[in-house]
């Protein structure tokens, strides 16, 4: 079965809208475990948009589900990954001005960088993953490094105006699926996915985890997030069947 993580960033975006406590980050976790999702997924970024330094660390007590921390490639950011100990670390690109991730980090310009950041993980148990567009260049830098771990960026392919144009990208997708995993990568994929899109993602038996956020939670707000979450997971796994 394809795994299904679920990113809680945008309720902490919320919350953070008065500046108070509601709604906490840490009652989603928990509605999470109760759904049985496979992990939490949450982008601490650099300026502290949304997730907080202390949400991490609170669902990293009170809920036992693996975390899936995204992070900007930055020593800092390694080090706070290093003291928190997640399943899963996944480096992401970050630029000040952005609504929200708007693609891929480019490995090939930053090697030396997140060698670097590689080194200072080496004696954790933390799984390394890099937030990457379906290029076979990219592709090829991620197993140069020694990272076993890609997570797709979904995005061109969730945002096609056209069904030519949706087509399209998703053969991009497949055959970087399929590329990577003859090179022994595990696959991962997000961004921009919801109910009416998600199906043929989930169908490439090869991607073995998905990561779902803004649209889970913006459903959330007329159905309940648990409802939003199975829902999203009867499609998934019919998409397997």
């Amino acid at each position: 079965m394809c795994k299904l993580g679920i990113n809680i960033d945008h309720v902490a975006t919320l919350r953070n809208a008065r500046g108070q406590h509601h709604p906490d980050p840490l009652k989603a976790a928990m509605i999470l475990k109760e759904t049985q999702v496979d992990s939490v997924t949450m982008h601490l970024r650099e300026d502290r948009r949304h997730i907080k330094d202390k949400d991490i660390y609170l669902i990293k007590e009170k809920v036992d589900l693996p975390i899936n921390l995204e992070i900007a490639p930055t020593e800092e950011m390694t080090k706070i990954a290093l003291k928190l100990n997640p399943r899963s670390v996944c480096f992401v690109p970050e630029k000040r001005m952005e609504i929200t991730t708007e693609g891929g980090l480019n490995i090939e310009t930053n090697m030396l960088k997140i060698e670097k950041l590689l080194n200072s993980l080496s004696n954790s148990k933390i799984n390394v993953s890099c937030f990457i567009e379906p290029s076979f260049t990219q592709i090829d830098c991620i197993k140069s490094l020694g990272i076993k771990t890609i997570e797709f960026h979904t995005g061109s392919y969730a945002d096609s105006k056209t069904k030519k144009v949706m087509e399209k990208n998703l053969s991009l997708i497949r055959n970087a699926v399929e590329y990577a995993t003859k090179l022994g990568l595990d696959c991962h994929a997000g961004h921009g996915l919801n109910y009416d899109n998600v199906y043929n993602i989930a169908a490439i038996k090869e991607i073995k985890e998905l990561n779902i956020g803004h649209f889970i939670i913006g459903d959330a707000i007329f159905c309940g997030l648990k409802n939003s979450i199975i829902k999203m997971k009867e499609i998934i796994n019919s998409a397997r069947k």
